[in-house]
């Protein structure tokens, strides 16, 4: 498990006062603030952040530092980060996408499936892909309870009753 959380991305600048467009992945978007200061995955630049608005599919922020239309658009593509520690602990059921990833997928024979590559979410729920061993594919596995009954963070792998032919 890694200790620093992707938290948003800077998708680009908007205006010429410095404010960027960025994408929350939290919980409640809205409530991005609340985990600042945000930091880049190198840990070289922390940002405070202040909610300036909304927009289709993403937030009007402004980010302390950040104060000129190239500056915001040096950052586009930047992810931002947070401790694991800042974060609410979750229910039993619930996962934070990084702690997914890299995780051994079995069948519920105990047979290896492969592991996963990436949480992907369109708007219809969570899947995991899952990259096959030995090969360039991978199989996009739905993340429910009937598909991926058993999650086990503490041993690093996750048991999956795939749908007949996923495999």
């Amino acid at each position: 498990m890694s200790d620093l959380i992707c938290v948003a991305a800077i998708a680009g600048a908007f205006g010429v006062k410095g404010e960027v467009r960025l994408k929350s992945f939290t919980a409640d978007p809205l409530a991005i603030g609340e985990y600042a200061p945000l930091v880049t995955e190198d840990g070289q630049r922390s940002f405070d952040v202040a909610l300036a608005g909304q927009l289709p599919n993403g937030l009007l922020v402004r980010l302390s530092g950040v104060s000129t239309k190239e500056e915001a658009d040096a950052l586009k593509g930047v992810k931002l980060y947070v401790p694991r520690d800042r974060l609410p602990a979750l229910p039993d059921d619930e996962y934070y996408h990084a702690d997914l990833i890299g995780l051994t997928v079995l069948d519920t024979g105990g047979t290896t499936l492969g592991r996963v590559k990436a949480v992907l979410n369109h708007g219809a729920g969570d899947i995991l892909e899952v990259q096959v061993p030995g090969s360039s594919d991978t199989v996009l596995l739905p993340f429910t309870l009937e598909a991926v009954p058993t999650v086990d963070l503490a041993t690093g792998r996750i048991i999956a009753d795939p749908p007949e032919g996923l495999f």
